[in-house]
């Protein structure tokens, strides 16, 4: 980059080389940004200075780097060596090998406890004619987690290939009986993604409101962290997504349509930064784990299976059914929920707030729920502080406990009276999970969160004494179930009960077959009972909204004293082919009634289907090089029962495919093939995701989706 001269004096700088590829290599950032040079704080990386006419005499001529951040300045001596430098300042040097006739090479370090962002570079010759001052060009400073000084250190190799480096992730969803594997491309690597990262801090609340503090404070990654985690969703600022759990998402890309976070971020960054449509959990903690490592966070998506959204802080989520099974609206007992899977960050930092023993994994969580001193965010939350119960340690821990460790109390109402009671204290996060390291098996978490466990005898308001009580600001708690009214009923008097019911699906249900259901009942009394079974099958949002029911059933049976019935029941293809999609999760409930009694008592299960498969073949091979081009075959064959109307095959694919290729739609018999063939080809290299969705009735009714995982090269 030629410099620009602002006072005349004896040596003329006529060339600044920052050696990109160099510095890239030396600090782990090839590929990060084409625009800029990519560096990395405590680390030093050098500049080459070339001069024209005479060579530079340092017995007459003194260099000096002077390096700004908005209005932080900071001017920096070259020394020759390492000596007479403030260890924990900015350190400029040259070294004798490093002064040519007419270049010099200075080698330049930012203190391990730098802002992250973007910054401008010049570059100053002081000699007894004047002074020369050179703007050199900018460079991006980012966390250093191969540094042991820096606050987010991480000691093996293969955490910070898996939790910094790798554009690849696989993010696990449905059930914790049926996990699901979705990939997703992190895509930090992709043009113009570090840049849209970058904005988001530039665009914070804290940013515009006072930049000189803000820039001071974006050295913590724990700082940090807060306001990127706001920033993901928009719903204080101009942040990057917006959310949406239900109804129609005419308007902008469905959550279950998007594949990697450079799509995104990039909409957001040319759109003048508006909120891209729309996201839901694992959608907001992929962005956010992009943005977290391509500023150079270690960071990891995890997935809480049964997570409980406890709105009142009093650990009980109560779900609420009708004496036929139906689960039901809360009735204004309480928002809580309990969504069957719910999608986090943890980042990797050091809390020297909270004393060491809580360095390590944080939780950061971008999905707005509830505030956090007065902000949609929530974190960064020690994972230790989670086991251990310590709900006043900052941030938002009291709000993370009750996601893995509340209570689940479902009740039986008709006409606004409690007619039975059960409560689960299981249910709640009994799997927390990640990716491992170099594989796409999920790591099984629950004992990181969970290792204290409550004892089966210990009530919830036993378990707040033990833990302390809640630092978050809540609303007042709903009312107790345990002191709503049961309605006065025979057999609702709180004493043991003499029914037991469970309810299970015997194997995990592939689309097109039947789902076969066990409900278990044992009699405990001494006597010949007359029940009652209603069985109910409905539709949920996975963050615990139920839709109408789909599938019924109702019977009368006898049970004898002791005895224990296995009663088997079927849902047939030709019942839920024509509602489910392959992202749906259904609600399974059983009520089984005393005649006599009018007992009642309620066991629920929740499941989801195994989609059909689509195969996807790239010619070749999965290693592809940049700038080359390959055919893709994509099939899909109906194994369901029902024909397909208007079947559609669409295949697209980020830094693949320009757009989404779609089939024509076409009646798509049982046992028929639906194919297309696409042509793929790269600009960029890195993991690269093609997805494959097939969809019926005008692409209101997605029937299988997959993902397919292509490794990308360089030229040779």
């Amino acid at each position: 980059m030629h410099g620009l001269l602002f006072d005349q004096g004896h040596s003329q700088l006529k060339y600044v080389n920052l050696e990109h590829h160099d510095n890239h290599v030396s600090h782990q950032t090839l590929g990060l940004s084409s625009l800029h040079l990519v560096v990395r704080r405590g680390k030093a990386f050098k500049i080459t200075l070339l001069f024209s006419g005479g060579k530079w005499d340092p017995a007459a001529e003194s260099l000096a780097i002077e390096v700004c951040l908005g209005n932080l300045w900071e001017v920096i001596p070259v020394w020759s060596g390492w000596s007479a430098t403030d260890p924990l300042g900015w350190r400029a040097h040259c070294f004798p090998g490093d002064v040519l006739p007419q270049s010099v090479t200075i080698h330049l370090c930012a203190p391990v406890l730098s802002a992250v962002g973007i910054y401008s570079l010049l570059v100053c010759i002081h000699s007894s004619a004047g002074r020369q001052v050179y703007r050199a060009g900018h460079f991006v400073l980012l966390c250093n987690p191969w540094l042991k000084d820096d606050p987010v250190y991480m000691p093996l190799d293969v955490h910070k290939e898996e939790y910094v480096k790798s554009d690849f992730g696989i993010i696990y969803t449905g059930t914790h009986l049926n996990i699901c594997k979705r990939p997703w491309s992190f895509g930090q690597y992709e043009p113009g993604v570090l840049e849209a990262c970058l904005n988001l801090l530039q665009l914070s609340p804290q940013h515009l409101r006072d930049q000189q503090t803000d820039y001071v404070r974006r050295a913590n990654p724990i700082y940090l962290s807060r306001v990127l985690c706001a920033m993901v969703n928009c719903n204080d600022d101009r942040g990057v997504l917006e959310g949406k759990w239900n109804g129609s998402y005419r308007g902008g890309t469905g959550p279950t349509d998007w594949a990697g976070s450079a799509d995104i971020l990039i909409q957001w960054a040319t759109s003048n930064f508006s909120p891209v449509r729309y996201g839901q959990c694992w959608v907001f903690a992929s962005v956010l784990c992009t943005v977290m490592r391509a500023l150079g966070i270690p960071s990891r998506v995890v997935t809480v299976f049964d997570a409980a959204h406890d709105t009142n802080g009093n650990l009980i989520i109560e779900e609420t059914y009708t004496t036929r099974g139906r689960k039901c609206e809360r009735l204004g007992l309480s928002r809580d929920s309990i969504w069957n899977f719910h999608v986090w960050v943890e980042c990797w930092m050091r809390r020297p707030d909270l004393g060491a023993e809580f360095d390590g994994w944080q939780v950061v969580d971008p999905t707005p729920q509830e505030r956090s001193a007065g902000v949609f965010c929530c974190g960064p939350c020690p994972v230790l502080a989670v086991q251990r119960g310590l709900l006043r340690l900052p941030y938002d821990t009291s709000f993370v406990f009750a996601s893995i460790d509340a209570d689940v109390v479902r009740l039986i109402l008709r006409r606004g009276l409690v007619l039975g009671r059960t409560v689960d204290t299981d249910l709640v996060g009994q799997l927390v999970c990640t990716k491992s390291v170099g594989s796409d098996n999920p790591e099984n978490l629950t004992q990181a969160y969970k290792g204290r466990r409550k004892s089966p005898s210990m009530t919830v308001q036993q378990q707040l004494q033990q833990v302390g009580t809640f630092n978050r600001q809540r609303q007042p708690p709903a009312a107790d179930p345990q002191h709503l009214p049961l309605g006065g009923l025979p057999g609702c008097t709180g004493a043991a009960p003499t029914l037991e019911v469970s309810l299970a699906v015997e194997k995990v249900p592939s689309m097109g077959e039947a789902v076969r259901l066990r409900v278990t009942v044992a009699n405990r009394s001494a006597r010949r009972r007359v029940l009652r079974q209603h069985l109910n099958a409905q539709l949920k949002e996975y963050d615990g909204d139920a839709r109408q029911p789909f599938w019924q059933s109702h019977g009368q049976l006898q049970i004898m004293p002791g005895e224990v019935l296995r009663l088997k029941h079927a849902i047939a293809p030709s019942d839920y082919e024509s509602v489910l999609t392959c992202e749906d999760i259904v609600n399974l409930a059983v009520v089984i009634k005393d005649v006599s009694t009018r007992e009642r008592v309620l066991a629920a299960e929740e499941f989801n289907i195994e989609a059909p498969r689509i195969s996807i073949e790239v010619q070749g091979g999965d290693g592809v090089r940049v700038r080359t081009e390959r055919a893709v075959h994509v099939a899909f064959t109906n194994t369901l029962t029902q024909v397909l109307c208007k079947a559609e095959l669409a295949v697209e694919g980020s830094g693949l495919l320009q757009g989404k290729c779609r089939s024509s739609a076409v009646l798509l018999q049982p046992g028929q093939v639906l194919e297309r063939k696409v042509s793929i080809m790269a600009a960029s290299a890195g993991t690269k995701l093609l997805m494959a969705t097939v969809s019926h009735s005008n692409g209101h009714c997605v029937i299988a989706r997959t993902f397919h995982r292509v490794h990308v090269t360089e030229d040779a």
